[in-house]
């Protein structure tokens, strides 16, 4: 089966990578993450993203920086918990329709390994993003192997990233 993965950072990759090569996926990588802030932290994780992929031998498709589309959505509630969900929203049916666009026969996020997400939230609007667009949404709870993926990415000496992406996430 044909999988679109959305790639929020290369750390966040190593374990999800590992699982669905082993389920017999066939993967390729989308990094589309509107969201990150400053234009400086998105290249820093581009660049580990690319280091990565090139030891895993996936294939990548990277979109340029675009931060509006993410402004644009969040405008009026920057300061909620709405945020994430448009937040994670916009990412998930781009990479549904861009799976969509490419034959691919479902779609799923690097999100779903982290502690730090709502998992919940995330699957439901996976389902439901799958079912507008006729694309699968594959939910797995990745969070199982999100410390040791944090391990390899500190031994790989990837860049790691202390906040999800947004400006309203950094911890001051």
């Amino acid at each position: 089966m044909k999988l679109l993965l959305h790639i929020c950072c290369g750390p966040c990759l190593i374990y999800p990578f590992s699982r669905l090569i082993e389920q017999k996926f066939e993967i390729e990588g989308f990094y589309y993450n509107p969201n990150i802030y400053p234009a400086q932290e998105y290249n820093y994780r581009q660049e580990s993203l690319k280091v990565l992929s090139k030891d895993l031998g996936l294939t990548v498709k990277f979109s340029e920086f675009c931060d509006s589309d993410f402004n644009q959505g969040i405008k009026g509630k920057e300061d909620t918990a709405q945020r994430c969900v448009i937040c994670w929203s916009m990412r998930l049916r781009k990479t549904a329709l861009a799976a969509k666009e490419n034959g691919f026969s479902s779609f799923s996020t690097t999100l779903l390994v982290s502690p730090y997400q709502n998992h919940l939230v995330i699957k439901q609007l996976g389902e439901k993003i799958g079912q507008e667009t006729g694309v699968e949404f594959y939910y797995e709870d990745f969070r199982l192997g999100f410390k040791a993926a944090c391990l390899q990415a500190k031994e790989r000496k990837l860049y790691r990233q202390k906040y999800c992406g947004c400006q309203y996430s950094i911890k001051k």
